[in-house]
Formats: structure tokens, C-alpha cells, sequence
């Protein structure tokens, strides 16, 4: 069993969506929602994101509290091809703490230059979800905040390695055109689904955090 305990974070509306067919997704959960997700980033030792999230948002994945913490988490990017911007608001940001670009084998010489750490977790295709929770727990990371895209997010459930689900959900309906929090997790039957216990439910003004660990 891994020393690292990974927490999904998904902010969606009522009927899973994380944006509509085109992308857009500012903002689906509330400000109050949005201050709670940066308690959660706070709280531990690294936030993780997918290369498609940081195409997308151009996010500085930092933990903006009130008072702010007396550290940042690591920021890390699945980025499989070393698609990872150089004047990303990530790689721009090096001063407010560090950023790690997790590559499926190749060589990120011009990210490495501009002081991002490299890590080769992958098969030279695809990072391997074990290989990097290895090298986490090698770096001494012993918790992550995993904040998606789907794709990403499905890969470390499939594998079995998210320990903690906090599930945002807005009073909102988007529909089945919109973007759904999880990619394919490659079910052919009910019995292999994950199962997963609720321990807490907590009202953000109209918005609902619930919060499950698995079984």
C-alpha cells in the first residue's frame, strides 16, 4: 500500500459536469466553494493537475487562504509530451513555490532550464499513475490533491489509488453535451465499480461538499 493518500477533488454540477461541450467552466461552484477548494490546497503537500487542465485554465494552482499558508503545496502537472507552456502562469510563477512536470520518458530540457523539476514517470506514451505516486513518496509527498481533468482523475480511480473523494456539487443542470467529471473507467459490469462511504456533508451556501472515502 502506498504512503501517499491522494484526495480527488471535483467541483460539478448537479448531474456531474465539470464545463459545457465548448470548455467553459468559470465558474460552476460558488466563491465560498471556490475559498473551501483553496483550504483543501492548503492542506496538502502537493495539488496535481493534467496537461489539458493547464492548456485550458493557465491556472496558478497556489493555496490563496485568508491569512494565506506558510507554505505552498507543490504544484504538479501529468503532462505525458512535455506540452507544459514556458511562459505558463506555472512556470512564470517559480518564486511562489516549486512545480513539477511528470513526463511519460522524454527529455524537457527547455521546462528543466526554466527551473521546473522533471520527473520521467511513464512508459515513453502515457505517465504511469504508480510510478508517480512512487516518486511522490520517494520526494517525501505524503498527500496530494489530485484536481483533475477527467481523463486524469479516471486513470488514478481505475488504478486504485484515490483514498478520498471531496465532490463539490452547484445547484445547477448542464446536460449530457456538457463535460463529465470522469473520464472512462472501462466497467463491463457493475460489480467491479468502486465503492465509496459518504463521512461528510457540508453546505457552502447553495453548494453542497460532500466528501467520501473509499471501502
Amino acid at each position: 500500500m502506498s504512503g501517499v493518500r491522494i484526495t480527488l477533488k471535483i467541483a460539478t454540477s448537479l448531474d456531474a459536469r465539470i464545463a459545457l461541450s465548448d470548455g467553459t467552466s468559470q465558474w460552476i461552484t460558488s466563491s465560498g466553494s471556490r475559498a473551501r477548494a483553496h483550504e483543501l490546497r492548503a492542506a496538502h503537500d502537493a495539488v496535481l493537475v493534467g496537461i489539458g487542465t493547464v492548456l485550458a485554465d493557465d491556472p496558478l494552482l497556489t493555496a490563496r487562504t485568508v491569512p494565506m499558508p506558510k507554505t505552498q503545496p507543490i504544484r504538479i502537472v501529468a503532462d505525458s509530451s512535455g506540452r507544459t507552456p514556458k511562459n505558463s502562469r506555472l512556470v512564470q510563477s517559480l518564486s511562489a513555490g516549486p512545480v513539477v512536470v511528470v513526463t511519460a520518458g522524454q527529455p524537457q530540457d527547455i521546462l528543466a532550464a526554466s527551473g521546473v523539476a522533471i520527473w520521467k514517470c511513464g512508459n515513453g506514451i502515457r505517465v504511469d499513475a504508480n510510478a508517480f505516486v512512487q516518486r511522490a513518496e520517494v520526494e517525501g509527498i505524503s498527500t496530494i490533491l489530485l484536481e483533475g481533468g477527467g481523463t486524469l482523475a479516471a486513470s488514478f480511480v481505475r488504478a486504485g489509488l484515490v483514498d478520498e473523494i471531496a465532490w463539490f456539487r452547484a445547484p445547477i443542470l448542464i446536460g449530457g453535451d456538457g463535460l463529465p467529471a470522469l473520464g472512462s473507467l472501462g466497467l463491463s459490469d457493475l460489480a467491479g465499480a468502486s465503492r465509496w462511504r459518504p463521512v461528510a456533508t457540508e453546505r457552502i451556501g447553495d453548494d453542497v461538499l460532500d466528501t467520501y472515502v473509499r471501502n
